[in-house]
């Protein structure tokens, strides 16, 4: 398993497990319905750093990005996203691709990390909490599962 930066020819290797993700409406505060452009966008940001994952293959199996979450004084704490193709769910993909991140951003001189949004039914809040994130708190109601209804967005964090 190779985790690597990403590069605009990797685009096309993400969306595909990109969109599948984003289009069950389970575990991204994104909609549904978000067009390849716009995705790409969201993703692909130069203000991001990217990675992926390479499988046995060469295939993208997963990517992430690291971003400041906020700006100006408080630009030292970072945010980031991760999406694991759901065909290699189960295998530590995912963790090895957190791991990679949090000390990517421990690097580049992140005090802690945030996510703003974690729906509270999403398997991987047992992933963050293993890797010492904490919840803050619970909006609750915050997100309209399709299987669950209304459930809570946690609040996320770990210091660096």
């Amino acid at each position: 398993m190779l985790i690597r930066e990403a590069s605009h020819d990797d685009w096309p290797r993400i969306w595909p497990f990109w969109h599948r993700i984003v289009s069950a409406g389970e575990t991204y505060a994104w909609d549904p319905g978000t067009s390849e452009e716009v995705a790409r966008a969201l993703w692909m940001n130069p203000a991001k750093q990217v990675y992926v994952v390479e499988g046995d293959t060469s295939t993208v199996v997963a990517s992430a990005y690291l971003t400041p979450n906020y700006g100006g004084p408080a630009a030292g704490i970072a945010n980031a996203g991760f999406m694991v193709d759901p065909d290699r769910a189960g295998r530590g993909v995912g963790r090895r691709l957190a791991e990679h991140v949090v000390a990517e951003a421990r690097a580049a001189g992140y005090r802690g990390m945030v996510f703003n949004a974690v729906v509270e039914t999403n398997p991987a809040v047992a992933l963050w909490t293993s890797l010492g994130f904490t919840i803050l708190g619970t909006v609750p109601e915050a997100f309209d599962h399709p299987r669950h209804g209304l459930v809570g967005l946690h609040i996320m964090y770990r210091a660096l």
